[in-house]
């Protein structure tokens, strides 16, 4: 009996200790995990509403929208595609460093790798993906992300053609995607103010538009240097009808930490003139409330009336490609005033207009301080975040009949709403590319 008791005693004892452990466990479980508020009264996200995102890209851009995104503390990455390995290790290793540095995120958990994309599509456990990748690759990326049920975020500019963007938009509205472009100045504050000052006419009637970003792209001239180890060339061509050679200004060794030169390339994307222009001329589409139409008329430099190259909006607004003192930068000019506008700057004429509040009764745009939650906020109230798939491909489109007037060296007439150029079967041709079987889209 008192053996029995004595082996009670230390079953009792042993599950009082076993309970009070599994308490202590819970009680040092991280907050985060529970769900609730930080002391800052920052809400924490609980598990089951983490959102698992795919990134395709394991480049330098694809490395700084992985920080972005883990910095919302609302998401975690599942899964990669990239087709070079040497990249693929740098972002696994950054994205690892990230939850070492940031312990509220949880503890890292292996990402899987695919160098195939649709790999990555067909994984359940994705639920939207992050496009980094060179520009040539977008459309056929976005397309097939939709048709698999992920909402998408895709850097700008979001087409390398007009008829590429208009698929995308048309596949995100068909299977009633959630799609962010890249453009996140619209989630500044200064590129806010202005517009919201330029809509609310501050500095009266808009008349002109200067825009200084670079050049538009040339063809591909670069020659062929030995293709390095890890990299799969024919994926990274990818939908590109025309199997160029390799350089390393295209996809540079991890070494080097630049953005690699392919944009400067129409093979692979659309000069500055939509590498800085997809930014600067989105805010002038945003500004002039044309986020759902574009200019009429694009002007090619003549070296007479014309010495930049002009776009012609139909109310009358004149917008140049032109340099002036600010780089990559917007100057508007108004029948009251002026209003100029780069990333951190804001100087207005009059220059009490650049603090200027925006009363509640007036005109207002769509408000957002951070671009990457923007788009994890629309995913779960199934809304459009503020740089919509429309908004991207006119924006793109801005750019990219810039380009085709760059080209053709001539003016164009442009129908926004059938989205083609008037009695030019020339320049309409340039609308859209050769793609190959394999990765092509429909357009």
């Amino acid at each position: 009996m008192k053996n029995e008791e004595k082996n009670n005693n230390v079953s009792r004892r042993s599950f009082m200790g076993s309970t009070a452990m599994a308490l202590a466990g819970i009680m040092i479980v991280p907050r985060h995990v529970l769900g609730g508020k930080s002391k800052a009264g920052l809400l924490y996200t609980a598990p089951s509403d983490m959102i698992n995102l795919g990134l395709i890209g394991g480049g330098k851009q694809g490395k700084i929208l992985s920080s972005y995104f883990l910095k919302t503390e609302q998401i975690r990455f599942v899964a990669l595609s990239e087709v070079y390995d040497a990249k693929t290790e740098l972002t696994l290793k950054h994205i690892k460093d990230s939850y070492a540095k940031m312990p509220q995120l949880g503890n890292y958990a292996d990402i899987a790798v695919h160098k195939d994309f649709r790999e990555l599509l067909s994984r359940k456990d994705v639920d939207a993906v992050v496009i980094a990748t060179p520009d040539h690759w977008h459309a056929a990326m976005a397309v097939r992300a939709a048709e698999a049920g992920k909402d998408i975020y895709c850097e700008k500019p979001m087409a390398l053609t007009v008829k590429e963007g208009r698929a995308m938009v048309n596949a995100t509205r068909k299977y009633n995607r959630v799609f962010q472009t890249g453009s996140m100045q619209r989630s500044w504050p200064e590129f806010r103010q202005a517009a919201e000052l330029i809509r609310n006419g501050y500095i009266g009637e808009i008349k002109s538009v200067k825009v200084n970003v670079g050049p538009p792209p040339k063809p591909y001239d670069l020659p062929a240097e030995p293709m390095p180890e890890g990299l799969d060339w024919s994926k990274w061509l990818g939908p590109n009808a025309e199997q160029s050679v390799f350089n390393a200004e295209l996809a540079p060794p991890v070494s080097k930490d630049v953005y690699p030169n392919w944009r400067n390339y129409r093979e692979f994307g659309g000069g500055m003139v939509t590498d800085w222009g997809a930014h600067m001329f989105d805010i002038v589409q945003w500004a002039l409330d044309m986020d759902h139409s574009g200019p009429v008329e694009v002007i090619a430099p003549d070296g007479g009336e014309h010495p930049f190259l002009t776009y012609k909006y139909a109310n009358g607004i004149i917008m140049t490609h032109e340099k002036w003192e600010w780089n990559n930068a917007i100057q508007f000019i108004g029948t009251e005033g002026e209003l100029k506008v780069q990333r951190g700057k804001l100087e207005t004429n009059p220059a009490s207009l650049k603090d200027r509040v925006i009363g509640d009764t007036e005109k207002h745009v769509y408000r957002s301080t951070d671009h990457y939650k923007d788009f994890l906020d629309a995913m779960r109230k199934r809304t459009m975040p503020i740089c919509d798939v429309e908004i991207g491909q006119r924006t793109a489109t801005v750019c990219n009949i810039g380009n085709i007037a760059y080209r053709l060296n001539r003016s164009l007439t442009w129908d926004p709403v059938k989205e083609k150029f008037k009695h030019d079967a020339e320049a309409n041709q340039l609308l859209g590319r050769k793609m190959n079987k394999t990765w092509g889209v429909h357009i």
